[in-house]
C-alpha cells in the first residue's frame, strides 16, 4: 500500500523529463540559430543552467536550512553522475564529436573548479562565505566571457535549417524547463520515499538517490540532444552543468551558510576529480566519445556506486 503513490509519481516524473527535454532541446537549438551563435554556447549556458535547476533548488534550500551534508553531497554526486553516466550514456547511444572550444576552454575550467573544491575540502573541512563569494564571482566572469565570445563568433553558427519564431522558441524553452523541473522533483520525491521505505541510509540517499534524481534532466536532455545530432548541446550541457554546480550553486549555498565537509565528502571530491579527468582524456582522444568509452564510464559509475554501498 505504501508503494501505490511513489511508483506512479515516479513514472509521471520520467514522462515529464523525457517530453520536457525534447521540447527544451528544440527551443534551445532554435534560439541558437535566431541569435546566430554556436549551439555549444547555448548548451553551456541556457541548457546547462536549465537542467541544473533541481541541483540549485536542492542545494541552496539545504544551505539556507543549514543542511550541509545534503548541499555538498548532492553537488559532488551530481558532477560524478554527469560525466560518467550522462556523457557515457549519450556516447553509448550515439557516439559524438566534442567541440574543440570545450576541450580547450570549458573542460579545463570545470576540472580546475573541481580540484579547487577538493583542496578546500581537504585543507579547510569547510567552504566559507568568502570562498562561496569567490566561486560566485568566477561563475559570473565565466558567463560574461561566454556571452562576449558568442557575440564575437556569431558568423560561425549554422543556420541551414529554418528556426522557429522567437516567441515559439521561448515558449518551448520555458515549457520544457517547467516540465524538466517538475519531473525532476517528482522523481526525487518518489525515489527518496522508496529509499526510506527500503531503509537506505541518509548519506547513501544524498550521494546517490538525490544526486541522480537531480541529474536526470541532464541525462535525458543530453541523450535527446545526441540522438537529434546536437552533440554540442550534449557535451556542453554536461560540462556547463558541472561548472554551474560548483561555481554558482555551491558558491551561493556557502555564501548563504558556510558548508562543513565530512571525511566521506573529501573522498567523493577526489573521486569527482578522477572521474572528470578520465572523461577529459577520453574526449581528447580523436576529439570524440565513442561507445566503448561510454560503456567504460558507465561501468566506472557502477563500481563507484558499489563502493558507496560497501562504505
Amino acid at each position: 500500500m505504501e508503494l501505490l503513490v511513489p511508483i506512479p509519481v515516479l513514472i509521471i516524473g520520467f514522462v515529464l523529463l523525457i517530453k520536457g527535454s525534447d521540447i527544451f532541446v528544440d527551443g534551445s537549438v532554435s534560439i541558437a540559430k535566431l541569435l546566430s551563435v554556436p549551439t555549444v554556447v547555448i548548451g553551456l549556458t541556457i541548457v546547462s543552467m536549465g537542467t541544473s535547476a533541481p541541483e540549485a533548488a536542492v542545494s541552496i534550500t539545504a544551505g539556507i536550512k543549514g543542511s550541509n551534508e545534503i548541499a555538498i553531497s548532492n553537488l559532488v554526486g551530481s558532477n560524478i553522475f554527469n560525466i560518467l553516466c550522462v556523457a557515457g550514456a549519450s556516447a553509448l547511444i550515439t557516439p559524438f564529436l566534442v567541440d574543440k572550444e570545450v576541450l580547450k576552454r570549458d573542460f579545463p575550467i570545470s576540472l580546475a573548479l573541481m580540484v579547487l573544491l577538493a583542496v578546500m575540502a581537504f585543507t579547510g573541512k569547510v567552504v566559507s562565505r568568502l570562498e562561496g563569494a569567490i566561486l560566485s564571482v568566477i561563475f559570473l566572469s565565466y558567463i560574461a566571457y561566454l556571452i562576449r565570445n558568442a557575440i564575437k563568433n556569431r558568423e560561425k553558427s549554422n543556420n541551414n535549417e529554418k528556426p522557429m519564431s522567437a516567441a515559439k522558441s521561448i515558449i518551448f524553452i520555458f515549457v520544457g524547463i517547467a516540465a524538466i523541473i517538475g519531473g525532476g522533483q517528482f522523481v526525487v520525491w518518489s525515489a527518496k520515499t522508496l529509499a526510506v521505505f527500503f531503509r537506505m541510509t541518509e548519506t547513501f540517499i544524498g550521494v546517490t538517490v538525490v544526486a541522480i534524481g537531480t541529474s536526470l534532466p541532464e541525462l535525458v536532455t543530453s541523450i535527446v540532444a545526441a540522438k537529434k545530432g546536437q552533440s554540442d548541446i550534449a557535451i556542453g550541457n554536461v560540462v556547463g552543468s558541472n561548472i554551474f554546480n560548483i561555481a554558482f550553486v555551491l558558491g551561493m549555498s556557502s555564501a548563504i551558510h558556510p558548508i562543513a565537509i565530512v571525511d566521506e565528502t573529501v573522498i567523493d571530491a577526489v573521486a569527482m576529480v578522477a572521474a572528470n579527468a578520465v572523461g577529459f582524456i577520453f574526449c581528447l582522444t580523436a576529439k570524440k566519445l565513442n561507445r566503448g568509452e561510454g560503456l567504460t564510464m558507465i561501468c566506472m559509475y557502477a563500481v563507484y556506486t558499489a563502493y558507496l554501498l560497501i562504505r
